[in-house]
């Protein structure tokens, strides 16, 4: 099943498993039993620590679970993790044999310190990008704690049990059968959401912190560009970020970063940290910037955090990057992840043979009606103006496509439901300025960027966009507090350009701090 490169490369990684472990399945019947059968059998073969039974009682068929020796599964798997999701198989076979995970012994003891009982089920679809971080991360708490058990779920193969629970987006997370996330979420975000005193212990460790010579506001591409200058310098930097790698994380594939051919949104996110810690930088994630208070006196500038805590920086760069463009008509807030999207390669599984729409027709907008109309019935697609702004490739492809529909000047109104899903949107043709209704089931949005700067209101000059307004030294209105990246007003939004640009600004605080005399 699997092929001589993968299997070798999995039979170094089995070499390392501390103590021997036992693949426990549930199956019935179905090819994807025998596809798990096949797959587990395999592994098995490749370590004499792997052994595997069929005498499993999970709720869910076909699955498997994975344990120590002799004692029962507390990670499962309800679907064949292939994939994206390999790398969590992989994970949780050496995690659950006692390979210790990569983390931070604090993190670790946090981890362990924790009781009560924690049940998460993950349903995820295997093309999605986001979900194997969440997979993996519940499942290193599992193989940590025993008062965890972690299930994920390939929603593709348990439809009935995703229209039940109305999941039209993934990951989905359970927590003992109640609601607990949706999204991307790291170990970290996870931790924070069940250890209830984590944010004020971290707000207490920030507040001690002296003032950096610079400090960052924002771990993405412009953000870590600028701490790894500034440390190259010698300065002390910190980085202050709410979800370090930011909107990279959600990036599907990368093909246009100079040198590198294709990468992944969070493989990239990834070497951006390990980059950035290579220097020393003190990073300070999973904190969320409030406000800005500019230094008087030549005091250090400050920058409070949500959870309460004052950070100071001789100089600041902010690279607080963007989120995705809201529609703001009624009904989008509503249904949010009950058929109201913004990741079409992440849930559009979960829209097998229904009607979508897609709002948007720029590039995004294009490819995600191209990626949709291989998996849904049909495509809407709904451009605000009077022509398309993909690119002609794109618009070629969108032509060809007999289960593609696009509507030009066509501005949406609002996202019907039933109070528990989508079940159509209202357009108005601004041609004719009458008003139609379309019956689908999903809404994906694909209108462009707002920059993150709504902390920053009345504090510095800010665009009529809200985008922060810089010199050609990346200076803002404020001496001493530099910007750089998405949430700035310069033209083009793309990883390549962020980086450059908060490598200009990092040089032009060190620029700064020179003449300062600090």
């Amino acid at each position: 099943m699997l092929d001589n490169n993968i299997k070798t490369q999995l039979q170094a990684y089995l070499e390392k498993l501390v103590s021997p472990i036992e693949l426990v399945a549930t199956l019935d019947d179905s090819p994807k039993a025998a596809e798990m059968r096949a797959l587990l059998t395999e592994i098995a073969s490749l370590s004499g620590k792997v052994t595997y039974s069929e005498n499993g009682s999970y709720v869910r068929r076909p699955s498997f679970g994975i344990a120590q020796s002799g004692e029962k599964p507390r990670i499962h798997f309800a679907g064949v993790p292939l994939g994206h999701e390999f790398t969590s198989l992989v994970l949780a076979l050496l995690q659950t044999s006692g390979h210790p995970p990569r983390l931070e012994a604090e993190e670790i003891a946090q981890i362990k310190a924790l009781s009560g009982e924690f049940r998460f089920e993950t349903f995820v679809s295997l093309s999605c990008i986001n979900c194997p971080d969440v997979v993996q991360a519940l499942n290193t708490l599992t193989a940590l704690n025993p008062a965890f058990e972690a299930a994920m779920i390939d929603g593709a193969g348990f439809l009935k049990e995703v229209e039940a629970r109305q999941i039209m987006s993934v990951p989905t997370v359970y927590l003992n059968g109640e609601p607990f996330g949706a999204g991307r979420m790291s170990l970290q975000e996870i931790l924070g959401k069940i250890d209830t005193g984590a944010a004020a212990r971290a707000a207490e460790r920030i507040n001690g912190k002296n003032a950096f010579d610079v400090l960052v506001i924002g771990g993405g591409p412009a953000g870590s560009a600028a701490a790894i200058y500034a440390a190259r310098k010698g300065l002390a930097v910190g980085v202050l970020a709410e979800r370090f790698g930011g909107q990279v994380q959600d990036t599907l594939s990368i093909e246009n970063l100079i040198s590198i051919q294709q990468t992944e949104g969070p493989h990239l996110a990834a070497a951006l940290e390990e980059h950035v810690r290579a220097y020393g930088v003190d990073i300070m994630n999973l904190q969320k910037a409030a406000r800005l208070v500019p230094g008087k006196d030549g005091a250090p500038i400050e920058v409070h955090t949500a959870s309460g805590a004052i950070l100071k920086g001789k100089s600041v760069i902010l690279s607080t990057g963007a989120r995705w463009r809201e529609m703001n008509v009624p009904g989008e807030t509503e249904y949010r992840a009950h058929g109201v999207a913004y990741c079409p390669h992440c849930d559009g599984p979960l829209f097998k043979g229904k009607r979508v729409a897609v709002i948007g027709g720029g590039n995004s907008g294009a490819e995600a009606a191209i990626d949709l109309a291989g998996i849904v019935t049909h495509v809407t697609l709904l451009e605000f103006g009077e022509a398309l702004r993909a690119d002609a490739v794109l618009q070629q492809k969108l032509a060809s496509l007999a289960n593609v529909t696009i509507l030009k000047m066509a501005q949406t109104r609002e996202v019907h439901g039933d109070g528990q899903k989508v079940t159509g949107l209202s357009y108005t043709d601004r041609a004719s300025g009458e008003t139609h209704r379309l019956d689908l089931e999903g809404v994906f949005v694909q209108i462009g960027l707002l920059p993150n700067t709504d902390w920053l209101k009345g504090t510095l000059e800010l665009s009529a966009a809200g985008e922060i307004v810089i010199d050609g030294k990346n200076q803002t209105s404020l001496a001493g507090v530099f910007a750089a990246g998405d949430c700035t007003a310069v033209p083009y939004k793309q990883i390549v350009i962020a980086m450059g640009e908060g490598a200009k600004a990092s040089l032009s605080a060190f620029d700064y701090l020179i003449r300062k005399g600090t």
